[in-house]
């Protein structure tokens, strides 16, 4: 079963400008979740979707799938989740290949419990 880890960081936050970016502990906030995909899944099913130069860079730097900045339409405050999912799905089926699930990690959300996700998974995988 092939499971696309998508990491969805946007450049502009209502409250907090650059929070992506942001230092906590030393380590950009966008790093906690690059590094926790890794822990999940190979580096060619990690794909990223931002609409900012400096999260992208990060990215590659990082060895992460990172082919484009996000269209402005799904990146202002009205874009919703799903249409971003849609836009990435599309884009890795016809570059990579077909996927037959999602994982949606958020970067503000960065503290997750590796045995947790790693359990939904299976039970996912066993259920399907």
């Amino acid at each position: 079963m092939k499971i696309l880890n998508l990491i969805v960081a946007r450049s502009d936050s209502k409250r907090l400008k650059n929070k992506n970016m942001r230092l906590i502990d030393g380590k950009p906030l966008i790093d906690y979740t690059i590094d926790f995909s890794k822990k999940i899944t190979s580096d060619n099913l990690i794909l990223l979707s931002t609409d900012s130069e400096k999260i992208l860079e990060r990215g590659k730097k990082k060895k992460i799938l990172c082919p484009w900045l996000r269209p402005k339409y799904l990146s202002d405050d009205k874009a919703n989740l799903v249409d971003v999912s849609i836009h990435a799905i599309k884009w890795y089926e016809k570059k990579i290949g077909s996927v037959d699930a999602l994982i949606l990690l958020q970067s503000s959300s960065p503290f997750r419990d590796l045995k947790t996700v790693n359990r939904g998974i299976r039970i996912f995988k066993k259920n399907i």
